[in-house]
């Protein structure tokens, strides 16, 4: 038994580190996990009592998060991250979802089964837990996802959530896995971006957008000038936290991140990403060449850009830009749909005029005289307020088809 268990742990941890963790390191983790008493409640889900005498400090988290994680510990290690957040506060609440039992969800059935089986054989197919079809990695991820999906009715089942879900379960226990996936979801926040209006999603690709005209303007200019929008790079890697293009160890430095840090540290990633590959990407000349360079060539990056990428967005800090971003995207959104509405009603009321002044005219006099009016109103106005309000509405679906074709390929 315990050789399968060994077996299948080798498995699930079949990938490549950026850089291993020293032994010193190892062994401060190791001390500070042995130091907490646990207990399993009753889905599973490894407990931490919650004596602030057990409670690390975040800055000290933080610093040996920065020194390393062993791939060995890094589950657990996971765990112990996110009950000592829970402990200090450092993440929202949600109860509406603590009572749910995870084997009371797997005994029902979802609308969404259809589309979690395509996506079963899509998700890491390379990786030797999940190659095998409906082989125990795959199984493990559809109970996941459809338990998911059932809980969450809002969000249901999205394209990027099994990308999530893997890495998970290449570190910990199913049961433990769905908790976790819980916390990121509700926690942290990620499900936002997968609603159906997925407006949280577009608020964070402005975000970005903001950073990099804020920090390398010449490589927001090199986009522009070739009309490379955030959807078409960014919106897989905040939707599968890089999992779906990335190499596994630096995807897992990333979750390390996210756990220590929350989800600011995927805009820290993705400019650091962007800033260390500026001359490269700015000599690319075709839309075609930067687009494959973003989704192709950055990937294949040699581990020491990765680790040393990763050192670099540690040590960045955004998050005053990112609120002020976040108040800028919707005050513009506003302004927008004001706009438009305050022109539309002109419009009506321009039209009521006409029709009242012209009542008991024959038609034949009418018509030059409704003409000269047309022509008297700013077309280009018009136009152009119009067309800001049918993309703004317009945008979540746009957003939706292009992902769907462009993301996962």
């Amino acid at each position: 038994r315990q050789e399968e268990e060994g077996a299948t742990l080798c498995r699930k941890l079949d990938y490549q580190e950026l850089t291993p963790c020293l032994i010193e390191i190892t062994a401060v983790w190791e001390k500070m996990l042995s130091s907490q008493q646990r207990e399993v409640d009753e889905d599973g889900m490894e407990k931490q009592e919650t004596d602030k005498e057990n409670t690390v400090s975040p800055d000290e988290l933080l610093e040996c998060v920065k020194k390393g994680v062993p791939r060995s510990l890094r589950g657990q290690i996971w765990l112990f991250l996110i009950q000592q957040r829970q402990q200090m506060g450092g993440s929202a609440s949600d109860n509406s979802y603590s009572d749910a039992n995870y084997d009371d969800l797997l005994k029902q059935l979802t609308t969404h089964q259809h589309a979690i089986l395509i996506d079963l054989g899509r998700t890491f197919p390379n990786h030797p837990y999940f190659s095998t079809p409906l082989g125990p990695g795959q199984l493990e991820l559809f109970n996941l996802l459809k338990a998911y999906s059932l809980l969450d009715t809002e969000v249901g089942y999205c394209q990027g959530l099994s990308f999530i879900v893997g890495v998970l379960l290449m570190h910990m226990e199913e049961i433990s896995a769905f908790h976790v996936l819980k916390y990121l979801m509700y926690g942290l926040g990620l499900r936002k971006q997968f609603r159906p209006n997925m407006t949280a999603l577009q608020l964070k690709l402005y975000q970005l957008t903001r950073l990099l005209h804020d920090h390398y303007k010449d490589v927001y200019d090199h986009f522009e000038a070739h009309e490379i929008s955030p959807t078409l790079y960014a919106a897989p890697w905040f939707l599968t936290l890089f999992a779906s293009q990335f190499p596994l160890g630096f995807v897992a430095r990333v979750f390390d991140m996210v756990f220590v840090q929350g989800i600011d540290a995927l805009f820290k990633v993705a400019l650091m990403l962007i800033g260390n590959h500026r001359a490269l990407i700015l000599q690319c000349d075709t839309f075609e060449s930067i687009v494959d360079f973003l989704k192709i060539t950055l990937p294949e990056m040699v581990q020491v850009q990765m680790e040393r990428i990763i050192n670099q967005a540690f040590e960045l800090d955004v998050e005053r830009e990112l609120r002020a971003y976040e108040v800028e995207y919707y005050v513009l959104s506003e302004e927008i749909t004001f706009s438009s509405t305050r022109q539309h009603q002109q419009q009506q009321q321009q039209q009521q005029q006409i029709q009242k002044q012209d009542t008991g005219t024959t038609t034949e006099a009418r018509f030059p005289r409704i003409e000269k009016r047309r022509m008297s109103i700013d077309l280009e106005m018009l136009y152009r307020l119009e067309n800001q309000n049918r993309a703004l509405k317009n945008q979540n679906q746009e957003l939706v088809e292009k992902l769907q074709v462009r993301m996962f390929c």
